[in-house]
């Protein structure tokens, strides 16, 4: 199968047939993505089959962000210039449909985020990730993300460590 990948403001997709099992990344794609996205609140990009392009196999919402530079470990931090806030790149949702989980789509979601964040020209500095679940968070550790203390479902890669994932 290949994947096609395009902007939820580009897509005729059917949002209201996608279930992924999680009634808050559910009812997001069904009654708010749309109007993030038109109010410029973030950018929702959709996964698709080439063969069939209405059906959404996954998708993801992703924004701009920043984080109080006191929230990354020393080592890190004190590489940094000491401004208050560091620029991010905030990836909030990401949801695979229920009959194509396991099969990798969330991996392709991620880098595919990843790729267009790293291309991006606005700066950042610290790719963030919101897990919904443990199940979650355990599956964004398998890429190196790793947890804040203070909030354990909350994630983050240097934008360094996000470059050399996606080079391929």
């Amino acid at each position: 199968m290949n994947l096609r990948f395009s902007l939820l403001s580009d897509a005729k997709s059917d949002r209201q047939h996608f279930f992924c099992g999680t009634p808050e990344l559910d009812t997001y794609l069904h009654r708010q993505a749309g109007q993030d996205v038109a109010r410029g609140f973030a950018t929702v990009v959709l996964a698709h089959a080439e063969e069939e392009p209405a059906a959404i196999l996954g998708y993801y919402a992703f924004s701009a962000a920043s984080i109080p530079i006191v929230s990354l470990p020393e080592g890190v931090a004190g590489k940094m210039p000491r401004y208050r806030n560091v620029p991010a790149i905030l990836l909030g949702s990401l949801a695979v449909a229920q009959p194509m989980q396991n099969c990798r789509i969330g991996s392709l979601l991620l880098f595919d985020a990843l790729k267009r964040a790293c291309a991006s020209e606005i700066a950042w500095t610290v790719f963030l990730v919101e897990a919904k679940n443990e199940r979650a968070a355990v599956f964004y550790e398998k890429f190196r993300f790793l947890r804040f203390h203070h909030a354990p479902y909350s994630l983050w890669i240097t934008r360094k460590q996000a470059e050399n994932l996606v080079r391929v």
